[in-house]
């Protein structure tokens, strides 16, 4: 996808170029634009001053007699497109959030400005990254959204807080890749389904509230691996079999447990069957 979303950003760019009926801080502003959206290790665009009215005296910047951009030079493609290959993650965070637009019903139009168009989604609403241009937070809470978690949200290796919303469906197993997250609040929603066991592989997690839901099936003990855990609620679902009470679930108070009908209690090492009535 690297190739040709750059050219697809180029040919946009020169198209604004050509419209501009003043040549100079329109188009200071668009390569600004750009050259905040491209990584740039080997300094290609080090000329590209944003504080300079007129951008015909950038490098790689062809203009008009009359002080108008015409062109991006193709050769910037070229030196360009091994720097693009580190934000092709950029992408496919972008990829992975329209992917979940399209997953989700959207009435009051909150998810508009996310526009698969653009080369990072870090100028999109609801959407936090860090100081490299990764995604680390989507905050969808209390936007009125319906729909589902698509499995593409796995790729989004450095999301650190996922928020809650009027969900379906199940809690996709690609979560347990998003290594850096922190915070998973998907309480309040309508999912269904088992909580996969690979979530005990976020080494990271902090907060894992999935109460007020339609879970079923056993609480895997492999979320004992998430080591961190600090704060777990899967109360108000349907869970069966018994919770475990070593690792992080040590200290985590039996009220957030709590209502659902089938779990049996604590797991009692030797004493208390781990599947019992647990299907």
């Amino acid at each position: 996808m690297g190739w040709s979303t750059l050219v697809i950003v180029l040919v946009a760019t020169t198209v604004t170029f050509t419209s501009a009926r003043r040549g100079g801080n329109p188009d200071v502003a668009a390569l600004s634009a750009f050259r905040k959206a491209v990584k740039d290790p080997s300094k290609v665009l080090e000329t590209w001053d944003s504080g300079l009215t007129d951008a015909c005296t950038w490098i790689h910047i062809k203009c008009s007699p009359d002080n108008h951009v015409i062109r991006v030079w193709s050769t910037l493609v070229i030196v360009l497109a091994a720097a693009f290959t580190s934000t092709v993650s950029g992408n496919s965070e972008g990829d992975a959030l329209y992917a979940l637009r399209r997953s989700l019903s959207d009435p009051d139009n909150i998810l508009q400005s996310w526009d698969p168009n653009l080369v990072s989604p870090c100028t999109w609403f609801h959407i936090t990254c860090n100081q490299d241009n990764h995604v680390t937070r989507v905050d969808l809470g209390n936007s009125n959204l319906t729909g589902y978690l698509p499995t593409e949200l796995g790729s989004l290796e450095h999301l650190q807080e996922l928020y809650k919303n009027k969900l379906q469906g199940i809690i996709p197993k690609e979560l347990g890749n998003l290594k850096s997250l922190v915070s998973l609040d998907l309480y309040e929603n309508n999912l269904s389904g088992s909580i996969p066991a690979s979530l005990g592989n976020l080494k990271a997690l902090i907060f894992l509230r999935l109460n007020n839901n339609q879970l079923s099936g056993r609480i895997p003990r492999e979320l004992k691996g998430a080591t961190n855990l600090k704060v777990v609620d899967v109360s108000h679902n349907n869970l069966c079999g018994t919770f475990p009470t070593t690792g992080p679930f040590a200290h985590i108070p039996l009220s957030n447990f709590e209502n659902n009908p089938r779990l049996e209690g604590p797991e009692l090492m030797g004493l208390a069957s781990y599947d019992t009535n647990c299907t």
